[in-house]
């Protein structure tokens, strides 16, 4: 039996980027705090690996815009290293040999938008400002930690009453909209706006990713507008690449936590925590070391949490219940190329600004419809929606000279595969996808000298993702806000006293966003 350590004011389970946000403003306010991560580096889904010699890829996550400017201007990451580098464009390449290209200049997009339907490019703009409008409504409650509905505390009141005027200050116009959005599929409400198809598709592609709906389910238009939520350096609604991949996102955070004196451990996976007379009191590695502190948070999902790192008996059987139907299907899987050259694109031939941006394999709702028919009766789509970025074009320093590296998102992949994942299979769903790009590209086969294919089950067995969801759980809407993981636990408290959680299954959700560990530390000081 290993000597247990104590001394700790906080003990955090899971090196992720919430856990890091977490750890860096407790630390920040004085508390001596230890991460805990089972992987040989920090970042859970956010990590940089050099999976081929000289190629580097973001493994999983791979793009970045809602990670709060509130975090990156507290912990000062620019400071440890953090760069972002704007993707500017959206590439939707269509079968019939044309494509829709969207770009950061607006007159750019307008006269794009023109060539395929006049009133579409007058109605975009009308949109734009709408959802600018929507976002910013939404955006603050990203900030809150929620509150109980049913709790008659003065504090949840006073919660209430606030959201109540805010969202009543919003006027009749916009809190109908948002109320369409809230209720609506991604499909039928740009129906509403739009009918040029590859438009409506790669918009409506953002309802749908991360989540096991397809663009026709009621509800995917919130998250559509959960997306429209990212800035960058004040740009609303921009993405980009972080410079050295989304591991120097969690290698920035790690840096600010250790410099407030936070102490960070790899390979040190959890087993159980620790339970003394109803309270957590620590955790137990799977190395037989115990480690005690003040208190314990968990910046891994519910399900591994609730279920996998605590006795029944130490919970209440009505949180136990909402956890076990809390909603984890994951839907998405990743394929990573090394490239030898650039791929070329039938309707838009040879290398050009249209390559430096995201690539949206999204042709019209139908395409996108059908991808998510097959994940629904178990089998990965046969021709599945793609999101691609090359982030070597953008930051060369990911690949070697001349050489390039391509990330691909995949929807559908489903967990629950007929048959289960196996090697064969996993080799399947790569030759899936490279076969439905090179409908677009065709020299792509030609070109790729390395693959990396992720499925559901590599991402839950090698990232901890359960089921391999990449949110930590479905933004659906009986899961978000004060729903997010179990009524009434959604402020970062559990019914176990000293245990506290931040991870993407608290509020506001998934995405390299970092809110969940901070509404999380400043609960846990508050109390």
């Amino acid at each position: 039996m290993m000597a247990a350590r104590t001394g700790y004011d906080v003990v955090i389970i899971g090196g992720g980027h919430n856990g890091l946000v977490n750890a860096a403003y407790l630390a920040k306010a004085g508390r001596r705090v230890l991460v805990l991560e089972r992987r040989d580096r920090v970042g859970g889904s956010a990590v940089t690996e050099e999976v081929f010699p000289g190629f580097k890829f973001s493994v999983l996550s791979y793009v970045v815009s809602l990670l709060r400017p509130e975090i990156i201007r507290d912990l000062e990451l620019p400071k440890h290293g953090l760069e972002i580098l704007p993707l500017e464009s959206t590439f939707t390449p269509t079968p019939d040999g044309d494509y829709l290209v969207r770009w950061a200049d607006h007159d750019l997009t307008r006269r794009e938008l023109y060539r395929h339907s006049p009133r579409d490019a007058d109605a975009y703009d009308d949109f734009g400002k709408l959802m600018y409008h929507l976002a910013f409504a939404v955006k603050p409650i990203l900030g809150i930690v929620p509150p109980d509905p049913t709790s008659r505390s003065p504090r949840d009141m006073l919660a209430f009453l606030r959201l109540g005027k805010h969202f009543r200050d919003l006027g009749g116009e916009q809190m109908h909209a948002l109320y369409k959005l809230m209720t609506m599929s991604s499909a039928d409400y740009l129906d509403e706006w739009f009918e040029c198809e590859p438009l409506k598709a790669t918009m409506s592609a953002s309802g749908i990713i991360g989540t096991f709906l397809g663009p026709r389910s009621p509800g995917t238009a919130y998250v559509l507008l959960h997306h429209y939520m990212g800035e960058i350096d004040g740009a609303f609604r921009a993405w980009g690449f972080a410079k050295g991949g989304t591991g120097a996102i969690s290698e920035a955070i790690a840096s600010a936590a250790r410099r407030h004196g936070a102490e960070i451990r790899t390979q040190a996976p959890v087993m159980r925590v620790i339970v003394k007379h109803g309270r957590a009191t620590g955790v137990a590695l799977e190395s037989g070391e115990e480690i005690y502190a003040r208190k314990v948070v968990s910046a891994v999902d519910p399900k591994v949490t609730f279920l996998g790192l605590l006795e029944p008996q130490e919970l209440p059987e009505d949180f136990l219940h909402a956890i076990r139907r809390y909603k984890i299907r994951g839907s998405s899987g990743k394929v990573n190329l090394a490239l030898d050259e650039l791929p070329s694109f039938t309707c838009k031939p040879g290398f050009g600004p249209h390559l430096r941006g995201a690539i949206s394999i999204s042709p019209n709702i139908n395409y996108l419809e059908r991808a998510y028919d097959d994940a629904k009766y178990g089998d990965f789509s046969r021709q599945p929606y793609m999101d691609i970025v090359i982030p070597s074009l953008i930051d060369p320093g990911m690949a070697p000279p001349g050489k390039h590296v391509m990330s691909i998102f995949v929807q559908y992949a489903p967990f629950a595969l007929k048959g289960g994942w196996n090697a064969e299979k996993r080799e399947a769903f790569g030759d899936t996808v490279l076969d439905t790009l090179a409908q677009f590209a065709p020299n792509i086969k030609n070109i790729v000298l390395h693959r990396q294919v992720v499925t559901p089950w590599e991402m839950q067995e090698e990232y901890g993702l359960t089921e391999g969801n990449i949110f930590h759980g479905e933004l659906a809407l009986h899961q978000l806000f004060f729903l997010r993981p179990a009524a009434p636990w959604s402020d970062y408290r559990t019914p176990l006293k000293g245990l506290y959680q931040c991870g993407s299954g608290t509020h506001p959700g998934g995405g390299i966003c970092g809110a969940s560990g901070r509404l999380a530390a400043l609960t846990m000081l508050k109390d």
